[in-house]
Formats: C-alpha cells, sequence, structure tokens
C-alpha cells in the first residue's frame, strides 16, 4: 500500500506476499533477478552488467516503460534481507524482506523512488492516481506469478 509523500514525484510502496513455499526457497528466487521475466510479467527485461549489478525494463497496464539500473545494496540471507539501489527512470531503492509466516513466507516488498523520466515528472500531479494503480496492478502480477513458479 503507497504512503503518501509531499513530493508529488516521490513514491513510497510497501506490499506482502504471503506464499506457500519455504523461506529459503522464496529468497532463492528473489535473489536470482535475471529470472524475474520468467514468472514477473511486468518486468520485460534483466540484464546483468555485472556481479553486482544490472538494467532492467519494466511495463504495467500504462503505456510507458521504465529503465532503470540497479545495483546491489544488501544482501544477506541469514536476515532474509534483498536491497538494491536504482538509478534511470526511477530513482531510490528496493527492498525485499523474507519471513517464515505459518507454514509459508511473508515477503514483504518496499521502495521508496522518485520519478526522474520527464514525461512522468510533468504528470506527476494529475497522473498520481493512475500511476498507483498501475503499480498495484504490477505487485499483484508479480505476486500471482512468484506464487505459481514456486508451485511448479
Amino acid at each position: 500500500m503507497p504512503r503518501r509523500s509531499r513530493v508529488p514525484h516521490r513514491y513510497r510502496f510497501r506490499s506482502v506476499w504471503l506464499l506457500q513455499a519455504p523461506p529459503a526457497v522464496v529468497y532463492a528466487v528473489l535473489e536470482r533477478v535475471e529470472s524475474y521475466p520468467c514468472w514477473w510479467p511486468q518486468v520485460r527485461s534483466v540484464d546483468r552488467i555485472d556481479a553486482r549489478s544490472g538494467t532492467a525494463r519494466f511495463r504495467s497496464l500504462l503505456p510507458y516503460d521504465l529503465d532503470v539500473v540497479a545495483g546491489e545494496g544488501v544482501r544477506d540471507p541469514r536476515a532474509g534481507v534483498l536491497e538494491v539501489t536504482l538509478g534511470g527512470d526511477l530513482e531510490g531503492w528496493v527492498r525485499w524482506t523474507v519471513e517464515p509466516r505459518g507454514g509459508g513466507t511473508r515477503a514483504v516488498f518496499e521502495q521508496e523512488v522518485e520519478l526522474r523520466k520527464p514525461l512522468l515528472r510533468r504528470l506527476a500531479v494529475p497522473g498520481r492516481p493512475l500511476f498507483m494503480i498501475n503499480h498495484a496492478l504490477m505487485m499483484r502480477g508479480g505476486r500471482r506469478g512468484l506464487a505459481a513458479w514456486l508451485a511448479r
């Protein structure tokens, strides 16, 4: 669920996914970012630059792509934390926190970003509700895709 920002082109999001797989398995899938396009429909491409960074392209319902350069921030399997920094069309960070919940896993996705793509910055105020819906649809697609991927 998004948190309101005072700056119209900044966003904070938090999503919780409950998954029927052990935390170590979920963490291992989330750690392999190059496989995201296999299970997350809105992640169009992921290409490695080197062992600690890469590029990614996202597109949800709205007709625009977001291109980012992601750099490894925190990678701590024992704590269940993965964090990356983002540059490009979005600047900020994304964090996954994976923990046991019942017989499965609770995966928390948190993101703080600023729109850097000029067109989206210009549309920040009138487009905010649509951008938030677009993000929610992307997260729904990711949760469904990951659950199906884990169930194979």
